[in-house]
């Protein structure tokens, strides 16, 4: 990685001074985040690191101290503790963290996705305009399922941005937005939806050993046709043929909200004896993930990994516990951006990938105003990776 960190030419005049505010929900990334940023900053000579301009670019951390206190009702306010004047802020926050309570009249209330993202406005509203410039990493783009209107319904997504952008937010950071059009909302603002391909393909390579990754051993599936793209990306870079499976729904009915899948229909070439991989935005419930798996094993698929960048797991393991024990599949990989349990965290079946790195390498790059271009490209990372367990030299 030190040969990476020379090529990242720091030399620009920052923007301000660095300032990160993880919330509450948020916390153990944005440390993570943090200790790269310390650690960098201390290694990178600069010329300029004593002239006005640098003033505070080397601490002990960048992370700035708030906090979001609540009143008996369950009302809050957002209280920043330490000055903000002309700092390049960055804010993370976690929609999707439902660990976090708090007492409303008497009651244990577990935060929602709508709770962290009023305490996001509210500390966006206690910086009160002083800053030089405020962007939100928000991996899990709020409400980002509700992005298009099919009947008279509200459009939540584009509204949240809207509302951001109007409270004086520069640029907005996501990762793997369901749909990338939401950005249409806002099109006068900075929106980046980053994609952790890289991150999997590192994740799998080093906990999996002996894959062979060619076209005749190894597939890459896309459970529906809204993620086409990711899997045509990770097929391409990787040299792989892609399937596609299309859901046949009941279009009479509504249960939980949508129409129910009557079955998954395949299309593709033969995946009898290849390795699959499945690569889908999110893992909720994981019925239709699960679902895919079994019909390409009935197909006569190999061993079967599963990249999702939100596990958010809403009904719990114990349907992957089992799908594990069948052999059904063989790895779930998804991301540290959101909230992941201990009991998830504990399982034979999941690898974690951590985005810490990323997001430190993103919130660096930004704060000197350099172009982050080659960070939302990862194919030269992905291509050496490849080659690098190839040649058995992956730790």
């Amino acid at each position: 990685m030190a040969k990476r960190e020379e090529k990242r030419n720091l030399e620009t005049i920052p923007v301000g001074s660095l300032g990160m505010i993880p919330l509450e929900g948020c916390k153990s990334l944005g440390e993570k985040v943090d200790y790269y940023l310390v650690k960098w900053r201390t290694e990178r000579e600069s010329e300029h690191k004593d002239s006005l301009a640098f003033s505070g670019y080397q601490r002990d951390s960048y992370i700035l101290k708030t906090k979001v206190p609540r009143f008996g009702s369950g009302e809050a306010k957002g209280v920043i503790l330490e000055s903000v004047r002309g700092s390049d802020l960055y804010l993370l926050v976690d929609v999707a963290n439902y660990s976090l309570t708090y007492s409303l009249c008497g009651h244990e209330n577990h935060m929602s996705p709508d709770d962290h993202y009023q305490d996001l406005k509210r500390i966006i509203a206690a910086v009160g305009g002083k800053a030089r410039r405020i962007t939100v990493i928000m991996p899990f783009l709020y409400e980002s399922r509700q992005h298009k209107r099919t009947s008279r319904e509200s459009l939540d997504c584009a509204l949240a941005l809207q509302e951001l952008v109007s409270m004086g937010v520069d640029n907005i950071i996501t990762f793997d937005a369901h749909d990338p059009r939401v950005q249409n909302a806002i099109p006068l603002h900075g929106f980046e939806t980053v994609q952790p391909a890289y991150q999997f393909i590192k994740g799998l390579l080093s906990n999996v050993k002996g894959l062979q990754i060619d076209s005749d051993h190894m597939m890459v599936i896309s459970p529906d046709e809204g993620g086409m793209g990711r899997a045509i990306y990770i097929a391409n870079v990787l040299g792989l043929d892609m399937g596609m499976f299309y859901k046949r729904r009941d279009y009479t009915k509504i249960v939980n909200g949508r129409n129910p899948i009557v079955a998954h229909e395949f299309l593709g070439t033969s995946v009898e004896g290849k390795d699959m991989i499945i690569i889908d935005d999110m893992i909720s419930s994981g019925e239709s993930v699960l679902e895919v798996a079994a019909a390409l094993k009935e197909r006569k698929a190999n061993k079967i990994f599963i990249f999702s960048t939100f596990g958010l797991f809403t009904n719990g393991l114990d349907k992957f516990d089992k799908a594990y024990e069948d052999g059904l599949i063989d790895k779930i990989l998804t991301t540290n951006l959101i909230y992941q349990t201990p009991e998830l965290l504990s399982r034979d079946w999941y690898i974690s990938c951590d985005m810490s790195k990323y997001i430190a390498y993103i919130i660096d790059t930004l704060n000197h105003d350099s172009s982050i271009s080659d960070l939302l490209n990862p194919s030269e990372r992905i291509q050496s990776v490849v080659s690098k367990y190839k040649t058995g030299e992956l730790d």
